[in-house]
């Protein structure tokens, strides 16, 4: 006795009454029918309306005599909407208590839209299902749903629902689903073009609208075409200026969504404002350089050092994306004079231009020295003095760092190595090396507790000489040795 429909009910006029639908034979559950429509007639009530409870879908008194209660079924149970769509509602029961004596024949769903007074059949004839579904309703529709159980003898009592239903548009909340490649910064170079299309979900259609750091677009740069499912930004030729965070809006009665995206609009460096030559001894050239004022509006991923001997007049990579701005370059080859240059870089390669050393680095040789008879060889012999200092540095655990410095004395020092002021010669962590000058200490795999100052010492008997440095390893819980 249980069961589920898709019902439409063919065009009623007002004066359709539910007592001539119970009076049909009884049939399987038919096809989809629409649902009646409501006319002028409807607005106009009748002042020979029965009472609700009077069993409307019976034939009228005056052609049959009323059936005794026992033989009609009683009112259907649990009357209730399951569901309720832009243009469909489904109501389901359960069966009455009471089937009557006779043979039961089904049910029978009836709608009066608000406002007026006559009850109109969905379903001409019983049906065996305690499930309906009414579709090809129209938005804004108001009706009340009863449905009565029909036997042999007649109709029983309806049930009827408290409140009416009302067919409306379903809202959906705006949501937007914003791709993956941008959930992070999105970065473009300057004259590349900028085309975002960012998804989003609403119904009926949301209202979008977008915003530059707070403010409105730029209409003269920036188009924006808004769809049923997708908004797109795009700005044909970037510019440094179009970096910032875009945030898109999506609206839609009273709810709203917002997803942010940052731009970067970067461009290759400037290089770097000066270069000196500092320093020139045995094999090796020390450089200075200032960083470049223009950075491209993104952070330098370094510099890279190239030189050139005057005889071939041919550049070499020395150093790659290195980031202090002094360096020492070594194994020069005795005899030659070279010249340095610096390229600035970052995400979009190196400056278009270098600054290049105004003078040329000669490197002597030593095994060949003119000496006049009259020379009176002068004594080189010198306290240490250090023409490179210890720069401060900052490490990450696990990665090896060295610290350099140079120094020149004569005769040869003796380099010491400090930590805190306490000498870390012999510990299996460190490895200090020295040559020709240059000082390298290695930390293997450093930790947060090597942090501290680093102090080179250099010795001999002339005097000595020292400069310190501090190194943070940064990571978490840093508790490095340092005061």
């Amino acid at each position: 006795m249980t069961g589920k429909a898709t019902l439409e009910a063919p065009d009623c006029g007002p004066e359709e009454t539910a007592s001539e639908s119970a009076n049909v034979p009884a049939t399987e559950p038919s096809g989809e029918v629409a649902a009646p429509k409501s006319t002028g007639e409807e607005q106009t009530p009748k002042p020979q309306e029965p009472a609700p409870h009077v069993p409307a879908p019976d034939a009228p008194a005056a052609s049959k005599p009323a059936p005794r209660s026992e033989d009609v079924p009683s009112a259907p149970l649990l009357l209730a909407v399951e569901d309720v769509g832009d243009s469909s509602v489904t109501v389901s029961w359960e069966p009455p208590e009471w089937l009557g004596k006779l043979g039961f024949q089904g049910y029978v769903l009836e709608l009066r839209r608000e406002g007026a007074l006559e009850w109109v059949p969905v379903n001409t004839r019983p049906m065996m299902v305690t499930q309906q579904t009414v579709r090809n309703l129209a938005l804004g529709d108001k009706f009340f749903v009863r449905v009565t159980a029909v036997s042999s003898a007649g109709a029983g009592p309806p049930a009827v629902l408290d409140q009416p239903v009302h067919i409306q548009e379903t809202i959906e909340a705006p949501k937007i689903r914003v791709p993956r490649h941008l959930r992070q910064t999105y970065i473009r170079q300057v004259g590349e073009a900028i085309n975002l299309q960012i998804p989003f979900q609403g119904n009926p259609t949301p209202r979008a609208s977008w915003t530059h750091n707070g403010h409105a677009l730029d209409s003269q740069r920036v188009n924006v075409r808004t769809g049923d499912q997708d908004s797109i930004l795009f700005i044909r030729s970037a510019q440094r200026s179009d970096s910032g965070c875009y945030e898109l809006t999506v609206q839609l009665e009273g709810l709203e969504a917002k997803a942010a995206i940052d731009i970067l609009v970067i461009e290759k460096p400037g290089s770097p404002s000066s270069i000196r030559l500092l320093d020139v001894w045995g094999c090796n050239a020390a450089l200075e350089w200032t960083p470049p004022q223009d950075t491209g509006n993104t952070e330098l991923l370094g510099y890279t050092v190239q030189k050139a001997d005057k005889k071939t007049g041919q550049w070499f990579t020395v150093l790659e994306r290195y980031h202090p701005t002094t360096c020492t370059i070594s194994d020069l080859i005795v005899g030659n004079s070279y010249s340095f240059r610096v390229f600035s870089e970052n995400l979009c390669g190196l400056s278009d231009s270098a600054a290049v050393t105004k003078e040329l680095a000669h490197i002597q040789k030593t095994d060949i020295v003119a000496k006049p008879k009259s020379f009176v060889e002068r004594d080189f012999s010198e306290a240490p003095s250090f023409t490179q200092p210890l720069a401060d540095h900052i490490s990450t655990p696990g990665y090896s760092t060295q610290l350099f410095c140079s120094v020149r004395a004569s005769p040869k020092p003796k380099i010491i190595w400090m930590k805190n002021k306490m000498n870390i010669q012999g510990d299996p962590k460190y490895r200090a090396i020295s040559e020709q000058g240059v000082c390298t200490l290695e930390i293997r795999k450093p930790s947060p507790f090597d942090s501290g100052v680093y102090t080179c010492k250099a010795i001999n008997v002339l005097g000595e000489a020292s400069v310190d440095c501090r190194l943070e390893v940064k990571g978490e819980g840093l508790r490095g040795d340092a005061p």
